[in-house]
């Protein structure tokens, strides 16, 4: 098995551009937080069905999103950890992730959270200008952003933090300064996306009125670009169309996601999968809290189609280094597939934004060559759109 995601559906503030489930209201915290044991309680033997043929049923990584999980005290994340130990068979040494927004990390703060379970913190810097961040409405400053890196680096190892580009009126070298800034805290892993206009969110509102610029593709391509070239040259391998590493530091968490590993998530909102079907629990913590307090799992289940698993592999690998394995879409999926995805992939090898090259794959002590199908350069930061032309819509009813 791979692990288990916990949604803390609280923040302090909201963000604009975010249309992730959460309340600002802190009323009801210590209410969800029994609620949130309760389902890992509740959900212990769906580890049990989970890679049973490799018979390893051992969860590798607990993984704290939200929302804003470093609105709980330190006291309360411990007790959802033990939760996860009591409940769960567990690797010995896990990935233990906790997301936390500057404001919450305190240096008092940050050296309790160096003595609990936690041995990885993603920080949600998003700028370090002070411009952008009253943009964007975030909660902490540009001091506090880089107080708690400085602090931070010292009591824990494993550190990744968000950046966001393609800001309105950010220019070229704005945003050089951002990630220079980043690296010059020697953190070891940094995920960077570009902002993104959601239907429902203040930042739609804000830009429909006007009041601020829509962000542009060119801008945002062009952010993409130093971004790569940036982090390349200082040591990070982008393995992930938005996330970079320095070796040993990719996230395990979200590289098991991307490599179609099994996970359960608990909490309002929080999706799981068992590599046939997906659920997602409700996105309403007055409902999720009196289903659990009944007893029940609120949640929806759905059968993945092989056509559905298909353009998932597809979404998923083209993201990644490992790519999509040709051999894999024959095996698990049919000659069908593949015929079908060697005739899609011309255009975009015509016009250089993919390739397929060949891998050595040692995996289980075995040796072969596959042939894998990779985004190019130039077509990375394309690479969403990419796999959206190549999905099989109509292959099965």
């Amino acid at each position: 098995m791979s692990g288990i995601y916990i949604h803390i559906p609280f923040c302090k503030q909201a963000c604009h551009y975010c249309d992730f489930h959460f309340s600002t209201s802190m009323k009801k915290k210590d209410e969800m937080v029994l609620a949130l044991a309760k389902e890992i309680h509740l959900r212990k033997n769906e580890s049990e069905l989970l890679d049973s043929a490799r018979n390893d049923n051992s969860i590798e990584t607990i993984y704290f999103g939200g929302g804003t999980p470093s609105v709980l005290t330190t006291d309360e994340i411990q007790f959802l950890i033990d939760a996860v130990y009591k409940n769960y068979s567990v690797s010995e040494n896990p990935e233990i992730t906790l997301e936390a927004n500057p404001d919450d990390l305190s240096t008092e703060r940050i050296i309790e959270l160096s003595k609990t379970s936690i041995n990885r913190l993603s920080i949600g810097i998003q700028s370090f200008f002070e411009d952008d961040l009253q943009m964007m409405n975030r909660a902490h400053n540009s001091a506090e952003a880089k107080k708690c890196l400085e602090v931070a680096t010292q009591y824990f190892d494993n550190i990744s933090l968000d950046l966001i580009y393609g800001i309105p009126g950010m220019s070229n070298e704005k945003w050089k300064q951002n990630i220079d800034t980043a690296l010059g805290f020697d953190i070891p892993h940094i995920s960077s996306y570009a902002l993104t206009v959601e239907p429902k969110t203040a930042l739609n509102k804000l830009i429909q009125t006007g009041k601020i610029a829509k962000p542009n593709d060119e801008v945002a391509a062009a952010h993409f670009q130093i971004l790569v070239e940036t982090l390349e040259k200082n040591g990070f391998i982008h393995y992930e169309l938005s996330n970079f590493g320095e070796e040993d530091y990719f996230s395990k968490n979200n590289s098991a996601y991307w490599l179609g590993k099994k996970y359960i998530g608990i909490g309002p909102s929080a999706h799981s999968y068992d590599g046939i079907s997906r659920s997602w629990n409700v996105s309403n913590n007055s409902i999720y809290l009196k289903s659990l307090d009944e007893n029940k799992l609120p949640n929806e289940i759905e059968i993945l189609s092989k056509t559905d698993r298909y353009n998932e592999y597809i979404m998923t690998g083209l993201r990644t280094i490992w790519g999509v394995s040709l051999e894999r879409i024959e095996k698990e999926f049919g000659i069908s597939y593949l015929d079908y995805l060697n005739n899609q992939v011309q255009k975009f090898i015509k016009d250089d934004l993919l390739e397929i090259v060949t891998s050595s794959d040692s995996t289980f002590g075995r040796n072969c060559i596959e042939k894998i199908l990779k985004t190019t350069k130039k077509g990375k930061f394309l690479t969403d759109g990419i796999a959206s032309d190549l999905f099989y819509l109509n292959l099965e009813v």
